[in-house]
């Protein structure tokens, strides 16, 4: 497979959808048909929120192993807190990856009754203002995931707040990622390939070079979005609930070349879930002669999530 230097993923701005929804949206969802990803600026989250959170995060992983190890719950199962590098591995992946990170989920109300299959928030004692500032950040990525998913409604003929109730106590899930420096000879890649598992997620920090996306001609093709911009893909969740008219296209992060591998590469993933118990059914929109229902077994968003990190090792069977 061939790498080339540039996706051709359109870049779009969120700004366009309150001049003109429709056609946001038709642009939107073209380029989710087409390659499964998209690139948003003009996303409406703070610059300064977004500085800070960079700063916060490089300060907590700069923490001692013991003390971040300290925040490591394998009861967790990675929802939460703090995962070590070298735990995660991609489905059918021969090496695991190399990356750590920090998990920010939702925060319920006391007695809510999606709070049984949902964990609380684990924060740390430093650096300060870390939960202040994560929490603003995953409200920020909340709101922004709304926007999009209510353009995907309009591309896919819903109403525009079909999602609202979707995925308003949905596990949606804030990653912190940290690649560490990392040898010439290192085993495996910073991200093996894999697809999400959640309805949509939205990035930040793919500036720094190496993501990359399978194109459907069999070649992997790179990912330069404008400075700040959010690189928003498909997760296996939409893709099963649009029968694959929505592409939950594989991806990965390689390694840089020699001269980079000294420095460490950072991003902030935010995975964007419906509500555990919500139904994942083909839309019957997307179900046609040409385009036949492969999604035949309804599933609910909490037994698809359980399966898929059981697959990815953060979770034992």
């Amino acid at each position: 497979m061939l790498d080339t230097p540039s996706a051709q993923v359109p870049a779009l701005s969120l700004a366009d959808e309150a001049r003109d929804p429709d056609a946001f949206a038709a642009a939107f969802g073209g380029s989710f048909e087409r390659f499964g990803f998209a690139v948003i600026a003009d996303h409406g989250i703070s610059p300064e929120l977004i500085a800070r959170a960079w700063k916060l995060t490089e300060e907590f992983f700069a923490l001692p192993v013991e003390e971040k190890q300290s925040y490591y719950d394998a009861a967790l199962g990675g929802q939460r807190g703090y995962t070590p590098f070298k735990t995660e591995i991609a489905k059918d992946a021969k090496h695991v990856d190399l990356k750590e990170f920090w998990h920010v989920g939702r925060d319920l109300p006391e007695g809510h009754p999606a709070a049984k299959d949902m964990m609380p928030n684990v924060w740390p004692s430093r650096p300060a203002e870390f939960k202040e500032a994560l929490t603003d950040l995953w409200n920020a990525f909340d709101r922004a995931g709304l926007r999009l998913l209510s353009a995907i409604a309009r591309h896919l003929k819903l109403d525009p707040s079909y999602f609202d109730t979707v995925v308003d106590h949905g596990n949606s899930i804030l990653r912190l990622l940290h690649y560490p420096p990392i040898p010439a000879d290192a085993e495996g890649v910073r991200a093996g390939a894999h697809e999400d598992i959640n309805l949509i997620t939205l990035l930040l920090g793919a500036e720094e070079a190496g993501l990359q996306l399978l194109d459907r001609n069999g070649e992997w093709l790179a990912i330069h979005p404008p400075e700040g911009a959010l690189v928003v893909n498909v997760g296996d969740m939409l893709q099963r609930l649009t029968n694959n008219v929505l592409p939950s296209t594989t991806h990965r992060v390689v390694n840089p070349p020699p001269e980079r591998r000294g420095f460490s590469r950072y991003s902030m993933p935010f995975f964007l879930h419906p509500n555990p118990e919500f139904l994942i059914e083909t839309l019957p929109s997307c179900i046609s002669t040409d385009n036949p229902n492969y999604y035949p077994t309804p599933i609910t968003s909490h037994d698809y999530l359980h399966e898929r990190l059981v697959e990815i090792g953060l979770v034992k069977a």
